[in-house]
């Protein structure tokens, strides 16, 4: 019984997962999921500010594509699901600690990440996208065009967009922002000129 809750729990996270990792270190230990099963409980890392993919809903519930896959997951299992909002730059340390038993996000696969968890098949692909302040429409044809200290450029911090922003444009003013929402607000202001990784741009 124990086997066959393994493989449909392997399966679920193949089939519904852009970004559901499990700690390798744990698993080597005990079976991530007959710990969930026995505790009757999957608790699920994300962090609410991923639009449309994990949302905080005026009345403080969460919601959105990876939540609602997250309820489904946890049904299949026959548990109940606890959604842990965490930092971003935070998350694989609480995997890795086991204070969360799986994330579910928009998480890029990196070969950092790859030696301390272990990924799913992703679910949906995305690349990186930019937000650009409107004022430089017609100016600005390129990344290229943004390697300047001219311009200010933000993205949500410990993300591969802050990665990229700091290896390929390194001479813009860079911040960094705990969220995505806060970048994208930070991004219409007129003194910042561009916004990182923003998956409400092209993937929707």
């Amino acid at each position: 019984m124990k086997k066959g809750l393994f493989l449909l729990f392997a399966l679920a996270v193949v089939l519904v997962s852009v970004s559901v990792f499990a700690d390798s270190i744990e698993l080597a230990k005990t079976s991530t999921v007959e710990s969930i099963v026995k505790s009757g409980e999957i608790r699920v890392g994300f962090e609410a500010g991923y639009v449309p993919f994990e949302m905080t809903a005026k009345d403080g519930r969460f919601m959105g594509f990876d939540v609602d896959l997250a309820k489904a997951l946890a049904k299949s299992m026959g548990v109940k699901v606890k959604f842990v909002n965490t930092a971003w730059d935070g998350i694989v340390p609480a995997l890795v600690t086991g204070k969360i038993d799986l994330v579910i996000g928009g998480m890029t696969i990196t070969q950092e990440r790859n030696l301390k968890v272990n990924f799913t098949t992703p679910y949906i692909v995305i690349g990186q996208a930019i937000l650009l302040n409107k004022k430089h429409e017609g100016k600005v044809k390129s990344y290229k065009d943004l390697n300047d200290p001219k311009y200010t450029v933000v993205s949500r911090l410990g993300t591969t967009g802050e990665q990229s922003i700091k290896r390929m444009i390194p001479k813009a003013v860079y911040k960094s922002y705990e969220g995505q929402v806060e970048a994208s607000m930070e991004a219409g202001l007129t003194h910042v000129d561009l916004a990182q990784n923003l998956i409400s741009v092209n993937s929707i």
